[in-house]
């Protein structure tokens, strides 16, 4: 085989290749995986912002818990002492002044705590929401990927030949020809070889001049499109694309 008909081998592997690629990337579950993966990453989000939200709250319980014990135990501290010696009037109304203000304080800690409390219940109850939504999703998306992997069965065998195939071909060109082909191929989004048909590249179109034809003919079998730069082969009747 010349490294003509290689050439031209390579290229309509690739094609293949590449309408196999594109067959496999419309599947309905590709767009279905696609989707819950957005999902999923939404629900992530948010779940990190309750999550967040939760800890802050019961902080903040926590806190609040932790003041009502202190200050209950600061007004039975206080009791303790005006009840363990006698007092004077002054002294008297000076425990009755700390009793007062600690028991303002309790009460303010203890009417925050059922508002605080039920914060913390609809956080927990939007992070186990949030929990289940992801369990559903992941359940949806190893539903989905089983189904894309029977379904796409076939192709991606083929794809596996067709690689292997490729390689063959691939290692019939020289490094010279190999690395103008690959340039080319990115170029020109796979089409990047085209070969004479009488004098006119069948890719382009483009009529050559007599004078190019002339050149052309005397040249290398494989050389570049003087229009649209292509890789051509200036032979015909080699197989491709």
């Amino acid at each position: 085989m010349s490294e003509a008909e290689a050439l031209m081998n390579l290229q309509d592997l690739d094609l293949r290749l590449l309408r196999s690629a594109s067959t496999l990337a419309s599947m309905p579950q590709q767009k279905r995986l696609k989707t819950i993966a957005l999902a999923r990453k939404k629900v992530t989000s948010e779940l990190t912002r309750i999550v967040g939200q939760r800890k802050d709250a019961q902080i903040d319980i926590d806190d609040a818990e932790a003041a009502l014990a202190h200050y209950r135990e600061r007004t039975a501290e206080v009791q303790l002492a005006a009840e363990a010696e006698a007092l004077t009037h002054r002294e008297l109304a000076g425990f009755e002044q700390q009793l007062t203000s600690l028991a303002k304080r309790v009460e303010k800690c203890a009417f925050s705590l059922p508002s605080l409390r039920e914060r913390l219940g609809r956080l927990e109850r939007a992070e186990e929401n949030a929990r289940l939504t992801l369990e559903k999703l992941d359940a949806q998306a190893a539903v989905t990927q089983e189904a894309l992997d029977e379904g796409s069965a076939g192709l991606r065998a083929q794809i596996v030949t067709l690689s292997r195939e490729r390689a063959a071909e691939a290692a019939l060109l020289s490094s010279e020809h190999l690395a103008s082909y690959e340039v080319a191929r990115k170029r020109f989004g796979g089409l990047a070889v085209e070969r004479l048909h009488g004098n006119v590249p069948t890719v382009c179109r483009v009529k050559l001049q007599p004078s190019q034809f002339h050149d052309l003919m005397v040249g290398d079998e494989i050389t570049t499109c003087p229009y649209c730069h292509r890789m051509l082969v200036t032979s015909e009747g080699v197989e491709g694309a």
